[in-house]
């Protein structure tokens, strides 16, 4: 099967209540964020906040446009229940941990005043870190018309390896600039609290890029040669 070929009978049509149920996630986490930090005059917050729904819901549109049926594939539960064991633990646990407790912490430490005051210019390059981490998640998503909120292999939709976009840098460009963004909401949210939770999704996230990137090399054909042209899971020189 030609890489440029996916079967069209397995596309699905994302439906408005999928729609519905992905803005209201995404529209949930600047909501608690401006609870638990109890400001709304908070500038960091709205920009932050800003980020997040353009990156979520904007990334979410453009990669539908580019790949139809890949946001109701995403959602997909019987797609969800076929995934691997311990990405049923791994998914839900990387998805929370990405996002909920980043803004809870960062919240309350606004209100209650836990952390010194950071300069603002620490702040920018926190905002400038969230910008270019997002940007490239959202790149990889619109890039990878396999982009699976779970580990599995899909062979109902003609799955091969994707090795153009982000996918030239590192094999796991989604995840990478995740944890990029991950280190700039701690400086543009002025929370040295955060780090807690940013090393917890750290771990998370190292852990599911190994399982993940051994699975695909065991069941997905021509990853292995890909991963010899792509040496990097996540960061290039590094891991």
């Amino acid at each position: 099967m030609s890489a440029k070929t996916i079967n069209q009978d397995a596309a699905q049509t994302v439906s408005l209540r999928q729609w519905i149920r992905l803005v209201g996630v995404y529209c949930l986490i600047p909501l608690i964020l401006f609870i638990c930090g109890g400001d709304v005059c908070w500038w960091q917050a709205w920009s932050y906040s800003l980020l997040i729904l353009a990156a979520g819901i904007g990334g979410r549109v453009w990669a539908e446009q580019r790949h139809p049926g890949l946001t109701a594939e995403r959602q997909n539960i019987e797609n969800i229940q076929s995934a691997k064991a311990w990405d049923k633990v791994l998914a839900p646990l990387m998805a929370v941990s990405i996002g909920f407790p980043m803004v809870i912490v960062a919240g309350l430490d606004h209100r209650y005043n836990w952390s010194p005051e950071f300069p603002l210019w620490l702040m920018v390059i926190g905002f400038i870190l969230i910008s270019l981490g997002y940007a490239y998640a959202v790149w990889a998503l619109a890039e990878n018309r396999f982009f699976s909120s779970v580990v599995r292999i899909q062979t109902d939709r003609g799955h091969v390896v994707c090795d153009s976009g982000p996918y030239q840098f590192v094999r796991h460009p989604g995840y990478a600039g995740n944890v990029v963004a991950l280190f700039g909401i701690v400086l543009a949210l002025g929370s040295v609290w955060t780090l807690i939770p940013t090393v917890v999704a750290l771990i998370i996230t190292v852990i599911r890029t190994a399982l993940e990137d051994q699975t695909l090399h065991e069941e997905l054909p021509g990853y292995r040669d890909y991963a010899r042209r792509v040496r990097y899971r996540l960061i290039p020189w590094i891991y």
